[in-house]
This record gives structure tokens, C-alpha cells and sequence, in this order.
């Protein structure tokens, strides 16, 4: 471990003195900018681009654009970029994940490598975990680019959408950042050089982009660059992530409100076993029979009753694993997720897989409906579908293994401007839970009495609030801050830093937000970082520390742990609890033992390595997905961008009629079954008794040969189709039939496919049970997943062909109108890093087709036959892998 470590920091040193070494390059070109007038930045910008356009790399105009935007930066923010930051910027935009300690100015750091890559004019993305940190990014930062004649565009939740533009104003948000971004369309936002905005809108968008009826409504251009910030949280711990557009679909939802009241009557031990470590619940025997005693059914498990296996595990999962104001908070009415990583409120997501309705019964509030999924992509693979892809986080290196075996993307540390100063004392630890609040209150309210500014992180609401009642009853004033208050944020945290202010923050990690610090405090020793809790990852714990002792300020950290923690209960906290108690050890005296010190470090480390071999086995089978989706999504953008579908039609015509004469003309042609054909033909298009003669007298041809006679069988149907084609061509009238054209095809793709994932979804659910069969379930999953893709191909083409002929009249005015399926949609980012499927939006209702089961052909491909998906490889090389 520690060989790997040296190993590590001495890889990252030789590349931080090689950084160094640019950065030389950089200070040398800054001079000759000194003198421009402001008006010049845009000629100097114009100067740059001709050069890249003319095929020069872009590093090497990389001196000059970093010494420009260095300028650039100076004169409208007051801030040069320190060298540790062009270090970062030069890091950034070689397409690394960069490890900037709190308060060295991530921010500011990523200008000159988003300057430099916007160049191109390819546009470039700076992807943040929430809109009012995108909003502020780019409000800050726009009048940089601006006077370099950049453009900045701002994608936000609701579709909302704004541009920077100077001479705008609003003021309504009482913030001089936010006063110029001017609402405009999404794509005009895209449109920009550098556009701002969350991982779930670029995200969302993309879908929405492979949903649309015409080419003019998508809004993305090319996935050229792009910044992730907090790139762990983004990258790692919302990996497992898909986000999914949806719609709800027609079940009831009695039987949630059922389940919500047989669940509580059972007994756990008895009825019921919870494994923490798992975050599962369990029947027993006995509860099993307890619960068809209670419904009045012999067997939940035979067929027919298999539903009621459904709900009642999404009702378990509900009453005893998720908790109110931890996992969710029930609000006017609504249940509301609570992110694990930033403490707030996630207005309008919702848990899939019936798991929300079942927390709706469990706290009464109205049961809303499950929801379908029409789009699908996690952002582990949506994120690498960028050319080039780079992050910026405080806590990396940790998490560098991943980042490179996932992403492929190096890590590196960048130093500190100024030396760090902040003190990290060792773990206290306590017995009980009570003990350890206890102590920390008793903490706090020595510090408050020196001044000394205080920020408590806890991982959940209800914590906040125990800790909360506690300090009001020792009479010290402080603010609290979770996702009950979060309309209060930026309020609280410009006070965070004051002296004698006390803060409790439930996940305040991962709010992406600095705390200054206030006159005297300094003098003081800084700010005082309390955790009260251990988490599962270490890097979280380090993000709280890191919100002290920013650009060498002092500060100190110390974390209070118990053995009652969730941490330590699911980690062998109840052995050393169990111990103490023999000890008599009171449970406010706070023990300082190596034993207990490795044990936390043993749980955190056994969680992270448990944490990313699910992401490691979740992205096996999402990749299989991901190449399916590829090719459908491609499919559909040449339809768009075609003019003309008519080509496509045809193709399909002859290929459908190819595979209903191969079909009924396998044996020798005595045998060849030609009233099948004509009667699979006529459910194409009319097929008169005529033609039935036409063929039959193709059949008995003597002088032709077997091969021949179905080549003519095959070109004479083709041939009437066309025809047949043409005539309802001009009955339509030409320009009318080309937009059917495609709106049937993109209809007919987008139905199937919406099918198809409900088919793979229940593909996925139940495979893990090859495994009993001694059988590898991915292996299978490749393998079935492969058929039934298959059979999606071909039932787009025979969709299409049966459907084309039967048209009689589409207004251009109708082929306008939004689809349904675009209507009335549930955006949702769902969490598989609970294994509980994804969160979905509520929506308005919308009537769906019940989800099919999954048709899974038994025929098998060679493994050096073409691949079915269409990309020209061999089976074995493609989705055979």
C-alpha cells in the first residue's frame, strides 16, 4: 500500500514539475498583454482561432491563451491566476482529474483551459452538481469571457435556459452574478462558446435530443470538452445513476395502501431480518406465512399472485430501511428525497420501481402512480461519450484508480498556493450515541465562549435537529442548515465564518461552497470543523475538513464518532460496544484506542472497495445497454437529418419481402409455400389475385434456376410495392408524404425501443437466478440481451413497412404537433448505489400499453458472423464481447 502511495506522489511530482515548466512559458507571455486596451482582447481571440483553424495544435497557442485569459481575469475580477492555478488549468485541459484543496480556486482555475478549448468554436461545457453553483459560475465568470468576445450560456432544471449579455439586467435575485443572465432558448444556450449548467441537464438533454420529431429541435451540438466539478461526486458517487425520462403508466396503486398496513403488524427477528450492510430486508418462514394469513392467500409466490411478491418488498424496503428527514421528507403532502451527498431537497424526483408509492402509503400521503421508462443513460456513459473529458475536485486521489480504470483519466494533486496550517486531530470516540452529542455540545459551547467560529456536519436532518435541541438548551445561538432550510443557504453561509458562529450542516461536503472567514477570527484559530459522524467514503470526510484552513488560514478538524454510528453498527461496532459494557466504561468518557482508530479505517476502506465493485458489476451490464442505445440513437439522427426517407423505405421494403420469401421457400421449389407469401404480402399492401398468378407463374418456370426464381419472386413483389408506393405518393402529394415519411419511422423506432427497455428491464431483474443454475448471469444476460435486440431491428423494419402502406391522411399541421410520448414527461436521476432503482418526477397521467415480457429467440450467432446491431463488425468483436 504504501509502495503504491511513494509511488503515487512521486508520479504526481514529476508531473507537477513539468507543469511548472509551461507554466514558465505562460509568465513569459503574460507581459506582452499588459499593455492591450480592452477592446483588443476580442482581436487577440480572433488572432488565436485563425491559428487553430489553420490545423496548429492547441497546445501551442496554449501560452499565449492561458497569459491572455490570465489578463483577461485580472481586469475584470481583480484576480490574477496564481501559478499553482495555470498549473491546474494546464492539467485540466490534457484531460486529467485535478486535486485542488478547498479554496484554491477551482473556479477561477478552470477559465484558461475552457478559454483555450473553446477556441475550436466546438462549444465547451462546465458541468456543476447544482443550478445555483452553474448560475453563479457562469455570472461570475462571463464578463472574463466576454472580454475576450466569448459567449456564455447557462442550462438550469425546468428548461430553463439564460445567456450572458451585459447590457441585460435583472435584479431580481438580489445578486449582482445572477443580474445578466438573459433568458433564451436551450439551444441558443448550446449555441454559446462556454456553456454552465448541472450533470443531470446536459444529461437529460442529450435524451430529450434522441426524442425529438425534427432535426431543429434538438439543442445539443457535438460532446466536445468539458469540466466536471466535484468530479467525484459526479463521476464515483453518482455513477450508478441513470437518469430516465418517463411516463406514468395505468396501475392502480391499491395495492401499495394494502401493503402499508400489513408491513407494520411484522416483528423483526421474527418475521423480518435487516441486513445493514446490505441495506436489504428479509422474510423469514414465519413472516412469509404471517403475511398470507393477513391477505387470506395460500402462496404469494404462485403464479398470479407474483405481483404481491413486488409490493410487499417495496413496502419492507420503505418501513424499515428509508427513513423520514434522512432519506426523504414528507412536505405539504409530497414525499421528497433528500440527496445523500449535498443534504438538499430533490423537488419532483421520485424513486422508481414502485419504491415512492410505497413510502407515499407508509406516511399517508397520496399513493401517485408508478411511471414507464421512455430514455434511459447513466452518466458513466454519457460522460464518456465526450472527445475529451477533465475534472476538478478537493478530494481525487483516493478515488484515482477508478477514475482511470472507468474513465480512463489520470489524477493529480496540484500544490497548495500557500502552506497548509489547519490541524486535524485524532477521533473521539464514544460508547452511545447520546454520549457522543452530549460531548459535542459540551465542545461547542467551550469554543463559542472564545470566539471561535464552529461548523458541525452531520449526514442527516434528524441528527441536525438533536443536536440542534441540545445547544438551545445550553442557550447557544447558532443556525442550522439541511434541506428544511435551504432556501436560507447562502444566508447561513456568509455568516458561517463570523466570530462566535455556530453552524450545524447536514452534508455539508458536498455543497461545493467556501467559507470565509470574518475579522479576528484568524486570531482565534480559525474555523472549527466538528464531524459528528464518520461516512462511508474518506474523501467526505476530507471535503469537511477541507471547509477550514483555506489559502493557509488556520483552522482545526476532529471528528466525534460512536459505536452506535451506522458506520460502526454495520462494522463490528456491536463486538466493541459489547466489550465496553464489560469494562463498565460510562458513556460519556471518550476513548482514544489504536483498536477502535483501525477498526473505522477498516469499515471505510471495506465500503469504498464493496461501493465500487457494484459500479464496476453495474457498468458490465449498462455497457451491453449503452452499445444497443448507440445504435438506435444513430439510426434516428440520420433519419433526422435526411431530407428525404424514401431510400430508407424502400431498403426496408426489400429487405422485409427478401425475408418472406426466404422463409417460405426453403425447401425445393415443389414445396415452396406461395399462398403464404402472398398472403404475408398482402399484410403489406393489396395483393391481388392477379399477382398471386404472377408469382405462381414465376414458381413453375423451368428454365429459370432455384436461385434465380426466388431473385425474380423477390424483385416482382418489390417492384408492385414501389409502384403501389408511387401512386399513394401522389394521392398524398410529395412534400406531405416525406414528412410521414420519417414521422412514421421515428415513431415506430421510438415505440420499440420504449418497449425494449421494459423487456430489459425485466431481463436484468431476474438473471441474477442463472447463477443457481451454475451459470454466469452476465454472460447470459450478453447473451439474451443480444436476441432480443435482434428481434428490435427487425420489428422496426416490419413496424414500418406495414405501417406505411396504411396511411391515408397526415396534415403537415399534425406531423408538427409534439408526439405523445413527449408529453407530460418524469425526469428522474434514480440511485443504484441504494439498489433501489432510480428517483422519478411526478407527472400528469398519461395512458400506457402494460409492459410486455421479454421475447428471448432461441437462435444463436456465430461469433465471426456480422453483428445484427448494424455496425459492420464481426459478432465477437461487437456485442458478443
Amino acid at each position: 500500500m504504501f509502495k503504491n502511495l511513494f509511488k503515487f506522489l512521486d508520479l504526481n511530482q514529476r508531473e507537477v514539475d513539468k507543469l511548472g515548466k509551461t507554466v514558465a512559458l505562460v509568465n513569459v507571455s503574460e507581459s506582452k498583454y499588459k499593455k492591450l486596451k480592452d477592446l483588443d482582447f476580442g482581436k487577440e481571440t480572433e488572432k488565436l482561432k485563425n491559428i487553430v483553424t489553420k490545423d496548429e495544435k492547441l497546445e501551442n497557442v496554449l501560452p499565449d491563451a492561458f497569459a491572455l485569459a490570465r489578463e483577461a481575469s485580472l481586469r475584470i475580477l481583480g484576480q490574477r491566476h496564481y501559478d499553482v492555478q495555470l498549473m491546474a488549468a494546464t492539467a485540466l485541459f490534457e484531460g486529467k482529474i485535478v486535486e485542488q484543496k478547498t479554496g484554491e480556486g477551482k473556479t477561477l482555475s478552470a477559465v484558461p483551459a475552457l478559454y483555450l478549448r473553446a477556441l475550436t468554436g466546438k462549444g465547451v461545457h462546465l458541468v456543476t452538481v447544482n443550478d445555483f453553483l452553474a448560475r453563479l459560475g457562469a455570472g461570475w465568470n462571463a464578463p472574463v469571457f466576454a472580454l475576450l468576445e466569448l459567449s456564455v450560456g447557462v442550462i438550469v432544471q425546468e428548461n430553463k435556459s439564460f445567456i450572458y449579455d451585459p447590457k441585460f439586467s435583472d435584479d431580481s435575485h438580489g445578486d449582482e452574478r445572477l443580474a445578466h443572465l438573459k433568458p433564451c432558448s436551450r439551444k441558443e444556450a448550446y449555441a454559446c462558446d462556454v456553456t454552465y449548467g448541472t450533470n443531470n441537464e446536459f444529461g437529460f438533454d442529450y435524451l430529450r435530443d434522441n426524442m425529438v420529431q425534427r432535426v431543429e429541435q434538438m439543442s445539443q451540438r457535438e460532446l466536445n470538452y468539458a469540466i466536471v466539478d466535484e468530479v467525484d461526486s459526479i463521476l464515483i458517487d453518482e455513477a450508478r445513476t441513470p437518469l430516465i425520462i418517463s411516463a406514468p403508466d395505468s396501475e392502480s396503486t391499491k395495492l401499495y395502501q394494502q401493503f402499508s398496513k400489513v408491513v407494520p403488524r411484522l416483528k423483526e427477528h421474527q418475521d423480518y431480518e435487516i441486513d445493514e450492510k446490505m441495506k436489504a430486508v428479509t422474510l423469514t418462514e414465519q413472516g412469509i406465512l404471517k403475511v398470507e394469513e393477513i391477505l387470506g392467500v395460500g402462496n404469494i409466490y404462485e403464479v398470479g399472485k407474483i405481483n404481491y411478491v413486488h409490493h410487499l418488498e417495496q413496502s419492507l424496503k420503505a418501513n424499515f430501511i428509508f427513513k423520514a428527514d434522512r432519506d426523504y421528507v414528507v412536505k405539504d403532502g409530497e414525499v421528497i428525497i433528500v440527496d445523500d451527498f449535498t443534504g438538499r431537497l430533490m423537488q419532483g424526483r421520485r424513486y422508481s420501481d414502485g419504491l415512492h408509492q410505497a413510502i407515499e402509503a407508509k406516511e399517508g400521503v397520496e399513493v401517485q402512480k408508478e411511471s414507464r421508462t421512455l430514455a434511459m443513460i447513466t452518466f458513466q456513459n454519457y460522460f464518456r461519450m465526450y472527445n475529451k473529458l477533465s475534472g476538478m475536485t478537493g478530494t481525487a486521489t483516493t478515488s484515482a484508480e477508478e477514475f482511470f480504470k472507468v474513465y480512463k483519466l489520470d489524477t493529480m494533486e496540484i500544490p497548495t498556493n500557500k502552506h497548509l496550517v489547519r490541524k486535524d486531530l485524532a477521533d473521539v470516540v464514544y460508547k452511545t450515541e447520546e454520549g457522543k452529542f452530549r460531548a459535542i455540545a459540551e465542545k461547542i459551547k467551550e469554543i463559542n465562549k472564545i470566539g471561535q467560529p464552529v461548523l458541525v456536519g452531520t449526514i442527516a436532518i434528524e441528527k441536525s435537529e438533536y443536536l440542534s435541541a441540545l445547544l438551545e438548551r445550553e442557550g447557544i445561538k447558532h443556525s442550522v442548515l439541511n434541506a428544511k432550510q435551504h432556501e436560507k443557504e447562502a444566508l447561513i453561509i456568509s455568516n458561517a465564518g463570523q466570530k462566535g458562529a455556530v453552524t450545524i450542516a447536514t452534508n455539508m461536503a458536498g455543497r461545493g461552497t467556501d467559507i470565509k472567514l470574518g475579522e479576528g477570527v484568524k486570531d482565534v484559530g480559525g474555523l472549527y470543523i466538528i464531524g459528528s459522524e464518520r461516512h462511508e467514503a474518506r474523501r467526505i470526510d476530507n471535503q469537511l475538513r477541507g471547509r477550514a484552513g483555506r489559502q493557509g488560514d488556520p483552522g482545526v478538524s476532529q471528528f466525534y464518532v460512536s459505536l452506535e454510528d451506522e458506520l460502526m453498527r454495520r462494522f463490528g461496532g456491536d463486538k466493541l460496544k459489547g466489550l465496553m459494557d464489560k469494562l463498565g466504561l460510562p458513556e460519556d468518557q471518550p476513548i482514544e484506542n489504536g483498536i477502535i482508530s483501525k477498526t473505522i479505517e477498516n469499515a471505510q476502506s471495506k465500503i469504498e472497495g464493496y461501493n465500487f465493485d457494484i459500479r464496476k458489476h453495474v457498468l458490465e451490464y449498462d455497457d451491453i445497454m449503452n452499445k444497443q442505445r448507440e445504435v438506435i440513437y444513430k439510426k434516428r439522427k440520420e433519419i433526422l437529418e435526411i431530407k428525404d426517407a424514401k431510400n430508407e423505405i424502400f431498403n426496408y421494403i426489400g429487405e422485409e419481402i427478401e425475408q418472406i420469401v426466404s422463409a417460405h421457400c426453403i425447401d425445393d421449389e415443389y414445396n415452396w409455400d406461395i399462398e403464404k407469401i402472398a398472403l404475408d404480402v398482402s399484410d403489406i399492401f393489396p395483393f391481388s389475385k392477379e399477382d398471386g398468378v404472377s408469382i405462381k407463374e414465376i414458381q413453375n418456370d423451368k428454365s429459370k434456376t432455384e436461385i434465380e426464381k426466388k431473385t425474380l419472386l423477390t424483385e416482382y413483389i418489390v417492384g408492385r410495392a414501389k409502384n403501389l408506393y408511387g401512386t399513394k405518393e401522389k394521392e398524398m402529394g410529395v412534400e406531405t408524404m416525406r414528412k410521414i415519411e420519417k414521422m412514421i419511422i421515428l415513431q415506430t423506432i421510438d415505440t420499440l425501443w420504449m418497449n425494449h427497455l421494459d423487456e430489459i428491464d425485466y431481463l436484468r431483474q431476474g438473471i441474477g437466478l442463472r447463477g443457481y443454475g451454475q451459470r454466469d448471469p452476465l454472460v447470459e444476460y450478453k447473451r439474451e440481451a443480444f436476441n432480443l435486440f435482434s428481434h428490435l431491428v427487425e420489428n422496426i423494419r416490419s413496424t414500418i413497412v406495414r405501417t406505411i402502406f396504411k396511411v391515408s391522411s397526415v396534415s403537415a399541421q399534425e406531423e408538427n404537433k409534439t408526439p405523445p410520448e413527449q408529453k407530460n414527461l418524469n425526469y428522474s436521476g434514480g440511485e443504484y448505489v441504494k439498489q433501489f432503482g432510480a428517483m422519478e418526477e411526478k407527472s400528469e397521467n398519461k395512458k400506457d400499453a402494460p409492459k410486455s415480457k421479454p421475447i428471448v429467440k432461441d437462435e444463436t450467432v456465430g461469433r465471426n458472423d456480422p453483428c445484427p446491431c448494424g455496425s459492420g463488425k464481426k459478432y465477437k468483436k461487437c456485442c458478443g464481447k
